[in-house]
């Protein structure tokens, strides 16, 4: 047993995303004893109706040089990409400051190295666990960036080269004209510049964790669903039981990975941690001729994932508390942003209720800095906190298990987890 463990019981995870489960994963793979906790069903929060994707090109930080500016144009327009609802919260002011405060370029380049570093080993892991018999239904047929404007399109890129500083290849120009539709053949000829990026990849993310609720399982994990996590029981500096609404599990350690929900918890233990949701909303569409192609559609911030059969589009980050309403004017804004890109595939907004499928719309938890925390939690031996991803958590669901596993067997925090601190936050 792990010196950061207790003597007796199961490691606890709360929460059944991927997350969650990832982390559990490493854990029994380990040899631990590993219970999770979900209030609902797995994979049935953030982690369903995102886009899928598993990148390294788009793992960046939320603020950004711009953004902000962005954000304040944006206040009264339920249909913009970016969204904030102002509340009378001093909370959400005090997280909006700081979220102004973590725009600035060195704020943005520290942010987006810690990720990439963090992500060198994303895709060896999904191949670990593909060779383990995970179902990871991980397909990696890159991304494509299409933009109406060739100007736009070559910022973009040139931000991006930058920012990957030799981690992935990138290419080296954008291809304009009437040829960036050549990359995808579902691109419209709205579509004057595109540039792909090669071997990024997409999952289905419900079946990628149905596929780990299966391995889990196998390695005898016990799995709770439908069972609220309420608090904890405490001793000397160690949680030694998981309260939920139907009974205390005794346990070794806990890992809380309870996305939006953490707040709650961390608190519970005297870190509370400053997490908005980020809601962002999907639905899926059958298109003739549909994406080969992950798809960024860079002026308006929406993308479209080849997913099964089908193409899930998605789009929008909305600040406007800790919900999950769907406002049906969001659906409406990324169909139509998705029309400059993908034609016409609708010709009015009232087609769309019998046009898509599975409207969504998901609290992703976000930290001002756009960071997750993926820690010990302070004043506790064995407490750790892996939450905070947002748009994130498909992409670095495997490195965030396999690396906090690690912290928690060995009680040594790795090199790369430092960004991911708990008292930066």
């Amino acid at each position: 047993m792990s010196a950061a463990l207790g003597s007796d019981g199961p490691v606890v995870v709360v929460g059944g995303g991927v997350v969650g489960l990832c982390t559990a994963y490493y854990l029994a793979r380990a040899g631990l004893e590993v219970e999770i906790v979900e209030r609902r069903a797995l994979g049935s929060g953030a982690s369903r109706g995102n886009a899928g994707w598993v990148c390294l090109s788009h793992s960046t930080p939320v603020p950004a040089p711009g953004v902000v500016r962005y954000a304040l144009r944006s206040l009264g327009r339920p249909d913009s990409p970016l969204y904030v609802r102002p509340l009378p919260d001093p909370a959400f002011v005090r997280w909006l400051w700081r979220f102004w405060r973590s725009s600035t370029p060195a704020a943005f380049r520290h942010g987006y190295t810690a990720v990439a570093e963090l992500n060198r080993s994303t895709f060896d892991l999904f191949d670990g666990l593909r060779e383990a018999g995970v179902e990871t239904t991980l397909t990696r047929p890159g991304m494509v960036h299409a933009f109406l404007s060739p100007a736009e399109a070559r910022h973009h890129l040139a931000v991006q080269r930058e920012m990957a500083d030799g981690r992935y290849p990138m290419p080296d120009d954008v291809v304009t004209g009437d040829r960036a539709r050549l990359l995808d053949g579902a691109l419209s000829s709205r579509v004057r510049a595109a540039y792909l990026v090669e071997g990024e990849g997409v999952v289905d993310p419900e079946a990628f964790a149905r596929g780990l609720g299966e391995a889990l399982t196998a390695l005898g994990v016990k799995i709770h669903e439908d069972v609220e996590a309420l608090g904890f029981r405490t001793s000397a500096g160690r949680v030694t039981a998981l309260r939920t609404a139907q009974a205390e599990i005794p346990c070794a350690g806990v890992v809380i990975a309870a996305g939006m929900r953490s707040t709650g918890l961390l608190s519970s233990l005297g870190g509370p941690l400053p997490l908005q949701a980020g809601k962002g909303y999907s639905f899926s569409v059958d298109l003739d001729p549909a994406p080969r192609h992950t798809l960024y559609f860079g002026e308006r911030r929406a993308v479209a994932s080849p997913i099964g059969a089908t193409t899930r589009i998605g789009g929008t980050m909305e600040l406007s508390g800790n919900n999950n309403r769907l406002d049906w004017r969001r659906i409406v804004a990324v169909a139509l942003a998705s029309r400059h890109y993908l034609g016409r595939w609708f010709d009015d907004p009232d087609d769309l209720v019998s046009l898509i499928r599975d409207p969504w719309v998901g609290g992703r938890p976000f930290l001002p800095d756009g960071l997750p925390v993926i820690d010990r939690v302070p004043g506790y031996g064995n407490a750790f906190a892996a939450t905070g991803h947002g748009m994130l958590g498909v992409t670095l669901g495997p490195v965030t298990g396999h690396t906090l596993a690690e912290y928690v067997l060995t009680g040594r925090r790795p090199e790369t987890l430092a960004p991911f601190r708990f008292d930066r936050a």
